[in-house]
C-alpha cells in the first residue's frame, strides 16, 4: 500500500502521504484527501439522482438551473484541460499519473453532476431549488482549489514566462475557481430556498390531492435515506395525521390489485404455499444477498479495531495504516448499517405483499365456499385465519432469513475462536450443543401450549360473540352471571395455557443466558487439561468470542418457533383453502327445458344440508337429516308460486336449494337466466352496516325514478320519513337500529330494486303487521313485480288467494300442488278470524317491534346526529401515564417492584463480573510493567474489545488504571473463582427476573380480562346498541391477546435495553470521562430524533389499528349475508370492497414500518459518525504520542455498543407503547362504558311476585338525555291473573313498556311497583329473573337444548321433557344453532319462559313468523300453563289477542284506551274499533 502511494506521490514508502512539507500542505495529501476524495463523493451522491424520473406536468421552473447546469458542464471541460498542460511539463507541479487521476476524477464528477441536474431539472424537483446535499457537497472541493491558489502565489511561478505549462494551469485554474463560485451563490440560493418552498409545495401537495405515492420516482439517495417520508414525519410531528387519506399511498408493486393479480389462483384446490412461492419467492429469495452482505460487514468491525489496536501500540507502523483503518472502520460500518436497513424495509414490502395475497385469498375462498362446508368452522374462527394466522404466517419472512444466517455467523466466530485457543474450544461447544435438544424439547412443549390456548381463545370468542349478539335476550333472562362462568372458564384454561408458555419461556431464557459463562468455563477447563497455560489474553479474547457466540445461539429458538407458529397458521388456512368451492355448473343443468317459458324446473332432484356425519358444533342437525326431495317442480315465467306448509316442512330448503346452497345428491335443477341471479329476501333479513339508501341499491347505480317506486312499493316511506336522516341515516349492526319489520322491508326493498327475473321471497309478510302486510302484497309482490317470477313462501295464508298456484310442503317434500281454492283449506288451522285479520286501511296496531331502537334513534333527530356509531375514538398523543399505572397495578406494586429490582440486581451482577475482568487485566500489566517498562496497557484487553461489537450488549466494561501492587499470590485461580462466583450469582438473579416477570405480567393479564368482562357485563343495552360487535370483539380478541404475549414480551426487551445501557453508560464514564464530550450533544440529537419519530409512528400505528377493524367488519357481515351476497350475484363487489378496506390498512402499515426505517438509519449514521470519530481523534493522539491504545480500543468497543443500545430502546420503548395501547383501549371500557344500577335496596321475598299485580304510576322514560319522551306519564294497572293486550301504531311505545318493566331503562320519573314493591329499589338480577319474556327475536347459543332451556341447571329432566312436550319440541333433536328455522327457535324460547314459573309474562310478538297451526298451538299452551298468572302480550295478530281479558292501547307514549276488547270495539271512535273495522273491509 504505501509503495503504491510513494510511487503515486513521489515520496518515500516511510512517510508517503507527508500532510506538511515545507511550510505547507503537501501536494500530494491535498490532491488525494482534499481533492479526489470529495470529488468521488459529489459523483457518488450524482449519480443517486441520475434515475429521477421525469414529471408529467410542466411546473414553472425557479431560475438558476440553467446556469448551474452550464456552469457543471465548463468545469469538467476546464478539468479535462487542466490534463493537457500537466501531462506536458511533466514533473513540474508533481507526478503525472497523480494530476491524471485528480482531473480525471474531478472531469467525470461534474460530467455526473451536470446530467443529474439536468434529470431533477425535469422532474419534480424543477418547481424547487432541487435537493439540499447537491448543492452542499459542490462546495467540498473549494479547500482543495484555495490551498493549490496559495501555493501558486507562495512558489510565485504563476505569471513566469519560463513556465508557460505552469502560467497556463494558472490561469485554468482561476477559471475553475471562479465556474465554482458562480456556482456558490446559485446553489446557496438553491439550497436556503430548498428547504423552505420545496417542501411548502410538496405538503401542500399532498394534503390537497392527499395523494403522493410513496417512494417511486424517488431517487436512490432519498431511497436509502429515506428523504422522502420527511413531509410525512412533519406532518406526523404536527398533529396532522388524522385520517388515512394523510398518508402516502402504496408503491405501485405493493398495491392490492396487483399483488392480488400476481397470486390469484384457479378455483382448484392449491397449496398456498406454493402459490406464495410462485409470486414472491425470487425476490424473497434475493434479499439473502444483501443479508449475507450486512452480516459479513459486520465481522469486518471487530478485525479493524484489532488491528487499529495494534497499531496504536506498535508505534512502528506508518501513519498510512492507521488512517486507512480508520477509513475501514468508517466504510464498514456506513455500509453495513445501509445494508442490514435496506434489507429489513425490502422484506417489510414482501411482507406486506403476502399479507395482501393471503387476506384476499381467504376473503375471495369464504365468498365462493359451499354454504354447507363452510359451516365447518364458526364465524370467529374463520375471521381468526385472517387476523391472528395471517400475521404469524407473513412473520416467517422475517425468521426465514435468519435460519441461514444465524450458522453463518456461528461458523465465522467458531473458527476465530478455534485460532485462540485451538482444539479446545470443542468443549465448550459440545456443551453448548448438548442444550439444543433440551431447548428442542422446551420448544415442542410451548408449540402444544400454543395450540391449546388458540382453541380455547377460539371457544372463548366465539362465546363472546354469541354472548354479544343475543345481550338484549341475556339481559331480559338475567343470564349475565351464567355467560360470565362459560367465558371464564375459557379464559382460565387459556391463561393455564399461557402461564406454561410462560414459565417454559423463562426456563429457556435462563438456559440461555447461563450459556456463556459455562462455556467459557469448559473451554478454560479443557484448554488446561490439554496442558496449555492459561494467559489472561487469552482468556478476554475467549470470553469476548463465546459472547459473539452466543447471539445466534440465542436467537435460534425463537426463530425456530416464528417457523413453526407459521407452519400450524398455514396449515389452518390451507385447512380453509381446501373447503369445496360452490360448484355451479355442476349444480344447474344448462340445457333448458323444452318448454322456453319455463323459469325454474327440478326433477327427481334430492338435496340435504350437508354430510349428516360432521361432528362439529355448528352442523344444523336437526335438518341434517332433512332431505329435501322434488319430485318434479316447473315454474313458469311470471307465475307467483305460493309455499305453505307447517313449520320446518322444508320451504326455506326448497328457496336455499333453488340459489344452489344445499347438497345436491342427485336429480337436475334448471334456472333459466342463471347468470343474473336471484331476487333472495330471507327470513331473517341481513341488513348491512351502512345507510338505509346503501342498502337497498346494493351496489346498484341510483336511479331516481326506481327507487322511488321501490321506497313506495315497500312501504318503507313514512319509515324514511321518520328516521333522523331519511334515507341516509345508519342502520346499525344487523339492522340492531331498525324494527324488525323496517329490517324485512329494506331487505325486501333491496331485492326489488335489483330487477331479477326470478323472486324468492321466504316470509317478508311474517315481521310486518296486518296493513303493511297487505300494503306489500298489493303494491310490490302483485305490483312492481308482476311481470316477474314469484315462489313466496309465509305463513299467512290469506295473503295466497291470488296466488297463481301453491305448494303444500311437508317433511321436505311436495305432499301437493293446485291451486290455492284446493291448498287453502288443507292448511289445517286455517284461520277462523279470517274476516277480521283481512286488511286494514289504518296503519295497523304494530309492526314487528325491536322498534324501542327505532324510537332510540328516531327521536334522536338532533341535526346531524344519524351516524349512529360513534367512531371507533383514535386517542391522540401520548398513550396516558394513567395507562401506565393502570398496568402497574394490575401486575401488582409489590410485585412489580420487586421485577425491577431483580434486573437491578442482573445488571449489577453482570456489569461487577466485567469489571472484574478489567481490574485482572490491570494487575497483570502491572505485574509486566515492573519487569519491562512498557507504557501501554497489555494487548489482552485490546484484543477482547473487538468482539464486543457484535452484539455483546455488556461487554468488558472498563480498564481499571488505578495501579495495584503486584503481588505473586494474586495468581491465577484467585481470579478465576472470585469471577466464577459473581457469573453464579448473575445466573441466580437471571431465573429470579425470567419467573417474577412471567408470574407479573400473568397476573396483569388475568386482572385485565375480569375487569373488561365483569365491565361488559354490567354495560346498559344503549351501549351495545351503538357499537358495532366487531369493535367489543377487537378488545377480547386482539387486544387482550396483545396484553397476554405480546406486551410482556416487548416490555421485557425494553427494560433490559434500558437496563443495559444504564449499566454501559455507568461504567463508560468510570472508565472514560471524556467520552461525555461525544455523548452530550449526541444525547440531544437522539433525543429530538425520536420524539420526532415516535410522535408520527403513534400516529401512524392508531391509524394502522382504526383501519384494521372494517376489514373484519366487513369480513364478518359478508360471512352472515353470504347467501344473498351470492345469490344477487354481487361476490365481485364485495371482494374489490374489500380490497380498498386492505389497501387503506395496508397503507398505514407500510407507512409505520418505513417510519422506523427512517429512524433506524438516523441512529445508524449517528453510531457510524461516533465510530469516525473516536478512530480519528485515536490517531491524531498517536502522532502526538498521548492517549492510552486500550481506552480507545474500549471507547471505541463502547461507541459501537451504545448506538445499538440506544436504537434498541427507542425501538422497544415505541413498541411497549404501541402494545400499551391495547391496555389503553381495555383501559377504555373498564372506565368509560355505561353501566346499569347493581344496588339493591329491598330484600324480597323468595316468591315474590307472588300475585302478579304490575302498576304504572305516572312513568316517564327517555331514552337518552335530549330526546323527546318514550313514555310520557304512563299509568294503569294490571291484576293478578290478568290477560292484557297491548296495541298501537308503530313508536306508539309498547315495547318501551316492557323495557321500563325490566329496568332496561331507567325511568326518569314515576314508578312500577310489583306487588306493590318498587321495582326501582329491587336487585337487577332478581328483579329480571323473576318476570318471564318471550322476546320477538329468538335467542340461542350453541349447545344442547338443555342449556338453552335452562343454563343455570336448576331444572330437573322430567320438568324440561314436560315443558318440551307441551312446546311440541320433544321430537326436536338435542343439538341446536342459529341455522335453527326460526319457528323453531320461537317455540325454545317460550318453552324457556315457561320453565320460569313466573307470575308476570310478557310476550313481545312472539307469533310473528309462524304458521296457524303453531300458533293456535302456542296460544292454547299459554292459556293452558299461564291460566293463573299476569300475562302482556304485544298484539300482532288481532286474533291472539281478541280473548284477552282487556286491551290497551297506546298512542305517542301515552295510555289512551284500555277496557276489554267487547267494549272497546263497541265504543264509536275508539282507535281500537278503528283497527277492526279496517280489518273487515
Amino acid at each position: 500500500m504505501e509503495n503504491i502511494l510513494a510511487g503515486l506521490c513521489g515520496t518515500s514508502p516511510e512517510d508517503p502521504l507527508p500532510v506538511w512539507v515545507h511550510g505547507s500542505v503537501g501536494h500530494c495529501f491535498n490532491q488525494l484527501i482534499l481533492n479526489v476524495i470529495p470529488h468521488v463523493i459529489l459523483a457518488v451522491v450524482s449519480a443517486c439522482f441520475l434515475g429521477t424520473p421525469r414529471s408529467g406536468s410542466r411546473v414553472p421552473c425557479k431560475p438558476g438551473w440553467g446556469c448551474r447546469i452550464a456552469t457543471s458542464f465548463a468545469l469538467a471541460g476546464l478539468f479535462v484541460a487542466d490534463t493537457i498542460p500537466a501531462t506536458i511539463s511533466q514533473q513540474e507541479l508533481g507526478p503525472v499519473y497523480l494530476e491524471v487521476l485528480a482531473n480525471g476524477t474531478a472531469a467525470l464528477t461534474w460530467l455526473t453532476h451536470g446530467l443529474a441536474l439536468l434529470m431533477l431539472f425535469r422532474s419534480s424537483h424543477g418547481s424547487t431549488r432541487g435537493p439540499v446535499p447537491l448543492a452542499l457537497l459542490a462546495l467540498l472541493p473549494l479547500p482543495s482549489f484555495i490551498i493549490t491558489l496559495v501555493w501558486y502565489y507562495q512558489s510565485r511561478t504563476a505569471w513566469s514566462p519560463a513556465h508557460p505549462a505552469a502560467s497556463s494551469r494558472f490561469a485554468i485554474l482561476c477559471l475553475q475557481l471562479a465556474s465554482l463560485l458562480v456556482y456558490v451563490p446559485l446553489a446557496g440560493k438553491t439550497s436556503s430556498l430548498s428547504i423552505v418552498p420545496g417542501n411548502k409545495t410538496s405538503s401542500s401537495q399532498s394534503q390537497g390531492s392527499q395523494q403522493g405515492v410513496a417512494e417511486d420516482g424517488e431517487s436512490w439517495l432519498s431511497r436509502f435515506f429515506y428523504v422522502w417520508m420527511n413531509p410525512l414525519m412533519k406532518r406526523g410531528y404536527q398533529w396532522k395525521l388524522n385520517q388515512p387519506q394523510d398518508v402516502y399511498e402504496l408503491p405501485r408493486q405493493l398495491q392490492a390489485a396487483r399483488v392480488c393479480d400476481r397470486s390469484h389462483y384457479a378455483q382448484k384446490a392449491v397449496r398456498l404455499f406454493s402459490v406464495l412461492h410462485a409470486a414472491f419467492g425470487l425476490r424473497f429469495y434475493s434479499l439473502g444477498l444483501l443479508k449475507l452482505a450486512g452480516n459479513l460487514l459486520g465481522f469486518s468491525g471487530p478485525l479493524l479495531l484489532n488491528l487499529l489496536v495494534n497499531f496504536m501500540e506498535s508505534r512502528q507502523e506508518p501513519l498510512s495504516h492507521g488512517v486507512l483503518y480508520a477509513l475501514g472502520l468508517f466504510a464498514g460500518s456506513f455500509l453495513g448499517a445501509l445494508l442490514r436497513n435496506q434489507f429489513t424495509y425490502e422484506v417489510n414490502k414482501v411482507i406486506l405483499m403476502m399479507r395482501a395475497a393471503v387476506v384476499s385469498a381467504i376473503y375471495r375462498k369464504a365468498v365462493r365456499v359451499s354454504s354447507t362446508s363452510l359451516t365447518r368452522f364458526t364465524v370467529g374462527e374463520i375471521v381468526n385465519f385472517m387476523s391472528t394466522d395471517t400475521s404469524r404466517l407473513v412473520n416467517f419472512c422475517l425468521s426465514f432469513h435468519e435460519v441461514w444466517s444465524l450458522p453463518f455467523q456461528f461458523a465465522i466466530t467458531l473458527y476465530l475462536l478455534y485460532q485462540q485457543v485451538g482444539v479446545a474450544f470443542l468443549g465448550g461447544l459440545a456443551l453448548a450443543l448438548l442444550l439444543v435438544p433440551i431447548n428442542k424439547v422446551i420448544a415442542n412443549r410451548i408449540m402444544m401450549n400454543n395450540k391449546e390456548m388458540l382453541k380455547h381463545k377460539d371457544i372463548r370468542v366465539k362465546l363472546m360473540t354469541e354472548f354479544l349478539c343475543g345481550i338484549r335476550v341475556i339481559k331480559f333472562y338475567a343470564w349475565e352471571k351464567h355467560f360470565s362462568t362459560r367465558i371464564n372458564a375459557c379464559r382460565a384454561k387459556e391463561l393455564q395455557k399461557l402461564r406454561a408458555i410462560k414459565y417454559l419461556d423463562a426456563v429457556c431464557v435462563y438456559l440461555w443466558a447461563a450459556l456463556p459463562v459455562v462455556v467459557s468455563i469448559a473451554i478454560f477447563i479443557t484448554y488446561v487439561l490439554l496442558g496449555h497455560q492459561l494467559t489472561a489474553t487469552k482468556v478476554f479474547t475467549a470470553l469476548a468470542l463465546v459472547g459473539m457466540l452466543i447471539l445466534p445461539l440465542n436467537n435460534f429458538p425463537w426463530v425456530l418457533n416464528g417457523t413453526l407458529e407459521a407452519k400450524v397458521s398455514l396449515d389452518r388456512i390451507q385447512r380453509f383453502l381446501e373447503l369445496v368451492d360452490q360448484d355451479l355448473e355442476a349444480y344447474y343443468a344448462l340445457d333448458s327445458p323444452s318448454v322456453t317459458a319455463t323459469a325454474l324446473d327440478m326433477r327427481c332432484a334430492a338435496f340435504s344440508w350437508g354430510p349428516v356425519e360432521e361432528e362439529s358444533t355448528k352442523q344444523p342437525l336437526p335438518r341434517g337429516t332433512l332431505q329435501l326431495y322434488i319430485e318434479n317442480l316447473s315454474v313458469r315465467k311470471g307465475m307467483l308460486l305460493g309455499v305453505v306448509g307447517k313449520v320446518g316442512s322444508g320451504k326455506s330448503s326448497l328457496l336455499a336449494a333453488i340459489t344452489g346452497e344445499l347438497i345436491k345428491q342427485g336429480g337436475r335443477v334448471h334456472v333459466s337466466d342463471l347468470e343474473q341471479g336471484f331476487g333472495l329476501a330471507t327470513q331473517e333479513p341481513w341488513i348491512q352496516f351502512t345507510t338505509v339508501r346503501e342498502n337497498i341499491l346494493f351496489g346498484r347505480e341510483y336511479d331516481a325514478r326506481l327507487y322511488e317506486e321501490v321506497v313506495e312499493a315497500c312501504a318503507l316511506s313514512e319509515d324514511l320519513n321518520i328516521l333522523p336522516a331519511g334515507d341516509q341515516t345508519e342502520v346499525g349492526e344487523n339492522g340492531v337500529t331498525l324494527s324488525g319489520g323496517q329490517k324485512a322491508r329494506i331487505a325486501l326493498a333491496r331485492a326489488v330494486y335489483q330487477e331479477k327475473e326470478l323472486y324468492l321471497l321466504d316470509d317478508p309478510l311474517a315481521a310486518v303487521d296486518a296493513d303493511v302486510a297487505n300494503h306489500l302484497m298489493q303494491k310490490c309482490i302483485l305490483g312492481v313485480l308482476k311481470h316477474k317470477t314469484r315462489i313466496l313462501c309465509t305463513h299467512r295464508t290469506e295473503f295466497l288467494e291470488k296466488a297463481d298456484a301453491l305448494l303444500l310442503m311437508d317433511n321436505g317434500r311436495i305432499v301437493k300442488t293446485g291451486t290455492p281454492a284446493e291448498i287453502l283449506p288443507l292448511v289445517e288451522a286455517f284461520p277462523k278470524f279470517k274476516d277480521m285479520d283481512k286488511k286494514r286501511k289504518d296503519k295497523g296496531p304494530d309492526e314487528h317491534c325491536q322498534e324501542e331502537a327505532i324510537e332510540t334513534e328516531a327521536e334522536e333527530s338532533t341535526q346531524n346526529n344519524h351516524l349512529i356509531r360513534k367512531e371507533e375514538e383514535k386517542k391522540e398523543g401520548a398513550v396516558a401515564f394513567q395507562v401506565y399505572k393502570a398496568y402497574w397495578l394490575a401486575v401488582g406494586s409489590c410485585l412489580a417492584l420487586s421485577i425491577l429490582f431483580s434486573l437491578f440486581l442482573l445488571q449489577a451482577s453482570r456489569n461487577i463480573s466485567d469489571w472484574w475482568l478489567s481490574h485482572w487485566i490491570s494487575s497483570i500489566s502491572q505485574t509486566a510493567n515492573t519487569s519491562v517498562m512498557v507504557c501501554s496497557a497489555s494487548p489482552p484487553s485490546t484484543e477482547l474489545l473487538l468482539f464486543s461489537i457484535v452484539g455483546l450488549v455488556s461487554p468488558i466494561q472498563a480498564l481499571d488504571t488505578t495501579p495495584i501492587p503486584s503481588n505473586g499470590s494474586l495468581d491465577l485461580n484467585f481470579y478465576l473463582i472470585v469471577y466464577g462466583s459473581i457469573a453464579g450469582a448473575n445466573s441466580l438473579f437471571t431465573i429470579l427476573r425470567a419467573f417474577l416477570f412471567a408470574y407479573g405480567t400473568i397476573r396483569a393479564a388475568t386482572v385485565i380480562h375480569n375487569r373488561l368482562l365483569q365491565r361488559a357485563l354490567k354495560a346498559t343495552v344503549t351501549f351495545f346498541d351503538t357499537t358495532p360487535t366487531g369493535r367489543i370483539l377487537t378488545r377480547f380478541s386482539s387486544d387482550l391477546y396483545c396484553v397476554d404475549d405480546s406486551l410482556p414480551f416487548i416490555l421485557n426487551i425494553f427494560l433490559a435495553n434500558m437496563y443495559g445501557l444504564l449499566g454501559v453508560l455507568v461504567i463508560i464514564t468510570y472508565g472514560l470521562p471524556w467520552i461525555g464530550l461525544v455523548l452530550l450533544p449526541l444525547a440531544a440529537l437522539y433525543f429530538s430524533i425520536q420524539r420526532y419519530y415516535r410522535r408520527t409512528s403513534r400516529e401512524l400505528k392508531r391509524l394502522y389499528s382504526v383501519t384494521l377493524s372494517p376489514i373484519y367488519n366487513h369480513f364478518s357481515e359478508t360471512l352472515s349475508g353470504l347467501s344473498i351476497i351470492r345469490a344477487m350475484r354481487a361476490t365481485r363487489r364485495f371482494e374489490l370492497e374489500n380490497q380498498l378496506r386492505l389497501e387503506e390498512n395496508q397503507r398505514c402499515l407500510f407507512a409505520s414500518n418505513t417510519a422506523v426505517q427512517w429512524l433506524d438509519i438516523r441512529l445508524q449514521m449517528i453510531g457510524v459518525a461516533v465510530v469516525t470519530a473516536i478512530a480519528g481523534i485515536a490517531i491524531i493522539q498517536h502522532q502526538k504520542q498521548l492517549g492510552n491504545p486500550g481506552l480507545v480500543g474500549l471507547a471505541l468497543s463502547y461507541a459501537l455498543s451504545v448506538t445499538d443500545l440506544l436504537s434498541g430502546l427507542i425501538s422497544s420503548f415505541t413498541l411497549t407503547e404501541t402494545m400499551m395501547v391495547s391496555v389503553e383501549r381495555t383501559e377504555e371500557y373498564t372506565t368509560d362504558i355505561p353501566t346499569e344500577p347493581q344496588d339493591k335496596m329491598v330484600q324480597v321475598a323468595a316468591d315474590w311476585p307472588s300475585q302478579g299485580l304490575v302498576e304504572f304510576q305516572q312513568v316517564v322514560l327517555v331514552y337518552r338525555a335530549g330526546l323527546p319522551n318514550a313514555l310520557d306519564g304512563v299509568s294503569f294497572t294490571v291484576y293478578p291473573g290478568e290477560k292484557v293486550g297491548i296495541v298501537g301504531r308503530t313508536g306508539s311505545g309498547k315495547s318501551t313498556l316492557f323495557l321500563a318493566l325490566f329496568r332496561m331503562l331507567e325511568l326518569k320519573s314515576g314508578r312500577i311497583l310489583l306487588d306493590g314493591v318498587d321495582s326501582q329499589l329491587v336487585g337487577l338480577e332478581e328483579l329480571r329473573s323473576r318476570l318471564a319474556i318471550i322476546p320477538q327475536d329468538p335467542f340461542l347459543f350453541s349447545g344442547s337444548i338443555r342449556e338453552n332451556l335452562d343454563p343455570q341447571g336448576k331444572r330437573t329432566d322430567a320438568e324440561l321433557h314436560e315443558v318440551l312436550e307441551q312446546c311440541h319440541l320433544w321430537d326436536a333433536v338435542t343439538q341446536i344453532g342459529e341455522s335453527e328455522p326460526s319457528e323453531e327457535q320461537l317455540l325454545v324460547c317460550l318453552a324457556r319462559a315457561l320453565l320460569t314459573k313466573a307470575k308476570v309474562l310478557c310476550i313481545d310478538e312472539a307469533t310473528a313468523s309462524v304458521d296457524q297451526k303453531t300458533d293456535q298451538l302456542l296460544q292454547q299452551t299459554i292459556r293452558q300453563r299461564f291460566a293463573d298468572k299476569t300475562v302482556l302480550t304485544i298484539a300482532h295478530r288481532l286474533n291472539t289477542i281478541l280473548d284477552s281479558d282487556r286491551v290497551l292501547v297506546m298512542q305517542a307514549g301515552r295510555v289512551a284506551e284500555l277496557d276489554s276488547p267487547a267494549r272497546l270495539s263497541q265504543k264509536d271512535g275508539s282507535l281500537f274499533q278503528r283497527l277492526l273495522h279496517s280489518g273487515q273491509q
